[in-house]
């Protein structure tokens, strides 16, 4: 920003982080005050031809890009009509082409999952550009000196000088909703999230320009469906979502099965696409008394049914605590699902087989599968009030208990929650609220977990079911039809006859990992480490009392939140994630 050559110092140092995002290749370019990092992972044209930062000198156009493009060889064939010639076989040249030939506008025209930096040398001009669903990452810092930006939170900070002053309004985000910190805030005060679904453009004075190119309304068509024509439309757009993700890839594609319907859905659909030695994947943990760690029973009917080529992979508890250093570590913020440790180890082993999964994240969000929608449909008050009694973890007077005095103010959650619940472009409260975690709340939890827990062993997870096509045609359809057969109805409509019945029949599961939600023996005693650590003590973000008082009786029933997460955790998790990334600031 100040005009002066970058050093090559800091860019290798934020590079370092991001080594397991991009474990096959590295490069680095630079023009004026401007300079581009990459790490690469393979999965589209696996030439030097496909190698970023990519520079088309022609255009004086030059990209570093994460993600992938689904319907890139259509774009490109539009684009070779059009007169554009190309010398890559991938997706990253398409954009390059794309924003020649369409400006802006061309980002409306792509279907995938990408996080991109594009620099225009004649206009000297900076793009930011993030997808639709915020399923990639983008995270930027700016000082009167320079602007960073990078794909995790940690690579920032590897830059040094970054300001890392807590936000009070964000942090009572994060503790009010599992972890989830809507963009553009992150717990640290100047380190933003570029928000999903928007376009930034930084000029060479420093000017700075932002839209909104997409945007989500939940509302009914004026022709009126049956149950099963919506039914229908979302087999065939499912359908297309993945067949989209499977075919984009030069390298082979599995599925991480949890034994869920979600996840089952999407083996049926390979399978019934035609495509056969699909590759499937499932994790179980240790049992607690309170709980089974594993769902293998319902994975393995899927797996029985269609024949898989299938790995099973069981956790001891002796083995995952050791391990849960390593998942923190690859957390560009702090995350509070249990099963965030289940992705990891996962992860690591998927990788050694294949380098592109499809995973079922985002069905809930957008089918109303979780139990607290019906509750929230059935009571009674403001929007914000319905909401708040089923999915605050802490209400305000207890998050003033929670936080020390200096982060202490107004109930921050409620009027974001207030404010996404009711824009303008949602026909029902069910709609609101669906809208809300869809295009909201999904982002950072689970989105971002499974972004962060693959692709720190270069594995890349491809979410069908947070297409932005399935996604808008689901917003239309009217929440009580997505409420009907314990949820998820239209899934489970499309699903009968495919999937077995006790897939289909079974409870809403959830990735269990019972050890980090029922707290006893070598678990509590690591969350007592942590929590009475001299630099927990020092940094002042919690209260000591309310500390004491979940470390009394940690499996007590106000030490769980409403969606039965563990306080207790949450509390842990988050100051050890500090310890681990803030010693680089």
């Amino acid at each position: 920003m100040d005009g002066m050559a970058p050093d090559s110092v800091t860019i290798r140092k934020m590079l370092q982080p991001l080594r397991p995002r991009g474990p096959d290749d590295e490069g680095v370019w630079q023009q004026g005050p401007l300079q581009f990092g990459h790490r690469r992972l393979s999965i589209l044209d696996l030439s030097e031809r496909g190698h970023q930062p990519m520079v088309d000198s022609e255009l004086a156009f030059t990209i570093v890009f994460n993600g992938t493009i689904y319907n890139f060889r259509e774009l490109r064939e539009e684009l070779k009509g059009l007169g554009y010639h190309f010398t890559s076989t991938g997706d990253t040249e398409v954009i390059l082409k794309s924003f020649h030939a369409w400006g802006q506008a061309c980002v409306e025209r792509f279907a995938g999952m990408f996080a991109f930096a594009l620099w225009d040398q004649r206009a000297k001009q900076l793009h930011l550009v993030r997808d639709r669903m915020g399923i990639k990452p983008l995270y930027w810092t700016q000082d009167g000196k320079r602007l960073l930006f990078a794909s995790t939170l940690p690579a920032l900070l590897a830059a040094g000088g970054v300001d890392t002053q807590f936000d009070p309004l964000a942090l009572h985000h994060h503790f009010s909703l599992h972890a989830v910190v809507p963009a553009p805030r992150t717990l640290f005060r100047e380190v933003h999230k570029m928000e999903p679904a928007h376009w930034k453009t930084i000029h060479a004075d420093g000017l700075t320009e932002q839209h909104r190119y997409w945007s989500l309304t939940a509302q009914r068509p004026v022709e009126a469906k049956s149950e099963w024509e919506w039914a229908e439309a979302v087999r065939e757009s499912l359908m297309q979502a993945v067949e989209r993700r499977r075919a984009a890839s030069d390298v082979p594609v599995g599925v991480l099965l949890s034994g869920g319907l979600d996840s089952s859905l999407l083996v049926g659909m390979l399978a019934e696409a035609g495509h056969r030695d699909i590759r499937t994947f499932s994790i179980g943990f240790e049992d607690s008394p309170e709980e089974r760690g594993s769902e293998f029973e319902y994975s393995d009917a899927v797996v029985e049914r269609f024949q898989t080529r299938h790995q099973k992979i069981i956790i001891p508890n002796d083995q995952a605590l050791p391990r849960l250093t390593e998942a923190v570590d690859a957390m560009s913020e702090p995350m509070f699902g249990q099963d965030a440790i289940g992705f990891y180890l996962l992860a690591e082993q998927v990788s050694q087989e294949v380098s592109v999964v499809l995973s079922g994240q985002g069905a809930d969000e957008v089918f109303a599968g979780y139990f607290w929608y019906p509750l929230m449909e059935g009571a009674t008050g403001s929007p914000v009030d319905r909401f708040r009694q089923f999915y605050f973890d802490r209400d305000h007077p207890e998050m003033m208990e929670l936080l020390a005095e200096p982060y202490q103010g107004e109930d921050h959650t409620a009027v974001l929650m207030q404010e996404l619940l009711e824009r303008a472009g949602a026909d029902e409260y069910l709609d609101q609220v669906l809208r809300a975690d869809t295009t909201t709340l999904v982002v950072d939890d689970p989105v971002k977990r499974v972004d962060n827990m693959t692709m720190a062993w270069g594995l890349e997870a491809r979410v069908p079911f947070l297409d932005h096509q399935l996604v808008e045609l689901a917003a239309q359809i009217p929440p009580a039809l997505k409420l009907k057969h314990q949820g998820k109805g239209p899934l489970k409509l499309i699903s009968r006859g495919l999937l077995p019945d006790s897939v289909i029949d079974r409870p809403k599961g959830y990735f269990p990992m019972p050890a980090l939600k029922y707290v006893r023996g070598e678990f509590l005693e690591f969350m007592q480490d942590i929590l009475c650590s001299q630099a927990c003590r020092e940094r002042g973000l919690y209260q000591r009392s309310y500390i004491d008082k979940l470390l009394a009786n940690p499996t007590a029933e106000n030490s769980f939140t409403r969606i039965q997460g563990s306080k207790l955790w949450q509390l842990t998790l988050t100051e050890y994630w500090l310890q681990r990334h803030m010693s680089s600031c």
